[in-house]
C-alpha cells in the first residue's frame, strides 16, 4: 500500500505506479493523486469552525462508510465534489491534530481508489493577556492610577455599565436608565465637543458640579472630543467650525493633520489654543482629584479600511495613518508637558487600522464602537480579535447603539471593560418632557437596559467603591 505524508512543515510526497490485475493480464490504472490542501505546513491555525479542503488532479467521490478520522476520532461532515475534498471540523487552540483519510474511500473516475492520506497541523496556542501595570503618563495622579487598578482588577471578571451625556454635560440618559431599571450606571460620558462655544449661557466647562456629584457618589467619568477646527485659515465664525471632513455649508476642510505638530503652521496654532483651553477645563477637575477616562481623536480610519474608497469620517483621519499617530502624541506629549496627570487615554480603534494604532507608550485601553449589530457570537469574536491585537490592553466597548445583549455578548466571551451606548437626544433631551417616561430609545431601550444591568458580573454605580 502508498502512503502519502503530509507534515507540518511541508510535503514528502512519493509517487508509485499503480496497477491492478484482470486475469493473466495487468491494466494500468490512474489513481487519484493527492495536489495540495487549505492546511499546508500549517502551525499557526485558528480554533473553531473549520474547513479543510483537499485537492486531487481528477475528479472524485467520497466512498461510504469513509472512516475520515481527526485525532482518531470519526468526522462526521465530509464531501466531496468535482476535484475537492472538504471536511469540517471543529478544532480547539493549542492543539496538535492528526487528519487521517484511509486508503481505498477517495475513487477516482476509472474506478482506482488513492492510498491513505495523513495531514498533520497545529492550532495557535491562546493569547497571552498581560495588561500593563501602569498608565502611560509615568506621573498619573493617585485617583487615576486608582481607576486603571480597579478597571484591570475587574477585567474579564465584570464589566461597567456606562450613560453618555445627552448634551456635553449631564446626566439625563443616566437619569432615565435609573427610571427604567432601578439603578444608574457606573459611569456618564461627557463631551468637550462645544469647546470653541464656552464659555456660554448654555455651556460652561467652568462649571463641574456634575462631575463632582458623580465621582462624590463613586461615579466614573469618560470624556470624549468632537473636535470642531476651522475648515480652512479665513473661516473665524465658530458656527461655521466642524469636526468632519467638511461643514455645514460644504466647505471642504483644509486643516491638515500632519501640520499641527509643526511649529509656525496655522494649524499648530489652532491646536495649541484648543489644547490650551480645554486643559484648563480639565485641571479643574484635576484640582479636584477627580480623573477622566480620556477618549480623543476617536475612529481616526472611518472606513478606510472597510470597503474600496471608504475615507475617513473626521478631519483627524484624513491624512492618514502617519499623520494621525503624530498628532495623538502631540497631543498626549503637550498635555503632558503642561502637568496634565489625570488622564486614562483611550484610543479607539475601527479594526484593520494598525498604523492609526499610536502605539502601545500613548495608550492606555483600546476601545471599540459598535452600532447595528446583533451578532452576539461575532461581537464576541471582534472582542478576542482586538486582545489578539493588544494583548497588554484591556478591550472595552466604547460607543454601542442597537446590539446584542449584555448578557449575549458576555456569555459568548465579549467580555468587554464597560459598555456606553449613546444618547438619544430626542428622548433624553429634558428630564421633564413627557417623552423622557418612555421605554423606548434610539440606541438601547429600557428592555435592553434591564437585561444590561441584571447580571452580577455588570458594575452599577451603587456597586462601585471609592476610588479617591
Amino acid at each position: 500500500m502508498m502512503r502519502l505524508w503530509i507534515g507540518l512543515f511541508g510535503f514528502g510526497l512519493l509517487v508509485f505506479a499503480c496497477s491492478k490485475s484482470d486475469g493473466n493480464a495487468v491494466v494500468d490504472t490512474d489513481p487519484p493523486e493527492f495536489v495540495s490542501c487549505s492546511f499546508q505546513d500549517a502551525i499557526n491555525v485558528n480554533k473553531g469552525d473549520v474547513s479543510i479542503e483537499i485537492i486531487f488532479n481528477q475528479n472524485v467521490i467520497l466512498l461510504k462508510p469513509h472512516g475520515i478520522t481527526l485525532n482518531d476520532v470519526q468526522v462526521n461532515a465530509a464531501m466531496a465534489a468535482y476535484k475537492k475534498l472538504t471536511i469540517k471540523v471543529t478544532l480547539e487552540e493549542a492543539t496538535e491534530y492528526s487528519l487521517k483519510i484511509p486508503a481505498h474511500v477517495i475513487k477516482g473516475p476509472d474506478g482506482s481508489t488513492a492510498d491513505e492520506i495523513i495531514i498533520s497541523f497545529r492550532t495557535k496556542d491562546p493569547v497571552s493577556v498581560s495588561i500593563d501595570a501602569d498608565l502611560a503618563v509615568g506621573n498619573s495622579s493617585p485617583e487615576a492610577v486608582n481607576v486603571y487598578n480597579f478597571l484591570k482588577e475587574n477585567y474579564g471578571i465584570k464589566t461597567l455599565s456606562s450613560a453618555m451625556s445627552n448634551g456635553a454635560v449631564d446626566t439625563n440618559e443616566a437619569e432615565w436608565v435609573k427610571q427604567h431599571t432601578g439603578k444608574y450606571p457606573a459611569m456618564i460620558g461627557i463631551d468637550y465637543i462645544f469647546l470653541n462655544w464656552a464659555p456660554a449661557n448654555w455651556i460652561d466647562y467652568n462649571n463641574i458640579d456634575v462631575q463632582k456629584d458623580w465621582w462624590a457618589n463613586n461615579g466614573l467619568i469618560t470624556a470624549s472630543w468632537h473636535w470642531n477646527i476651522p475648515p480652512n485659515e479665513n473661516i473665524t465664525d465658530h458656527t461655521k467650525f466642524t469636526f468632519r471632513l467638511e461643514n455645514e455649508d460644504g466647505i471642504k476642510v483644509t486643516f491638515k493633520p500632519s501640520n499641527v505638530p509643526i511649529d509656525g503652521t496655522w494649524e499648530n496654532q489652532v491646536a495649541k489654543a484648543d489644547f490650551d483651553e480645554l486643559i484648563t477645563y480639565i485641571q479643574l477637575l484635576q484640582s479636584e482629584g477627580i480623573p477622566l477616562i480620556w477618549r480623543p481623536l476617536h475612529e481616526a480610519a472611518g472606513n478606510i479600511y472597510e470597503y474600496n474608497n471608504g475615507q475617513a469620517w473626521f478631519w483627524w483621519g484624513l491624512d492618514g495613518g502617519d499623520a494621525y499617530v503624530e498628532l495623538w502624541r502631540f497631543m498626549f506629549d503637550y498635555f503632558k508637558s503642561k502637568g496634565v496627570n489625570n488622564l486614562i487615554w483611550v484610543w479607539t480603534t475601527q479594526t484593520k487600522d494598525a498604523d492609526f494604532y499610536p502605539g502601545d507608550a500613548y495608550v492606555d485601553i483600546i476601545g471599540k464602537d459598535v452600532y447595528n449589530n446583533n451578532d452576539s457570537e461575532g461581537l464576541a469574536e471582534l472582542f478576542k480579535e482586538l486582545q489578539e491585537a493588544y494583548p497588554t490592553k484591556m478591550i472595552t466597548l466604547s460607543e454601542l447603539g442597537n446590539v446584542a445583549n449584555v448578557s449575549a455578548q458576555w456569555s459568548k466571551g465579549a467580555q468587554w471593560s464597560w459598555f456606553m451606548p449613546w444618547c438619544d437626544h430626542d428622548r433624553t433631551h429634558n428630564v421633564n418632557d413627557a417623552d423622557f417616561a418612555s421605554t423606548d430609545h434610539q440606541f438601547a431601550n429600557a428592555s435592553w437596559w434591564n437585561d444590561a444591568l441584571n447580571p452580577d458580573y455588570v458594575i452599577t454605580r451603587d456597586e462601585m467603591p471609592s476610588l479617591k
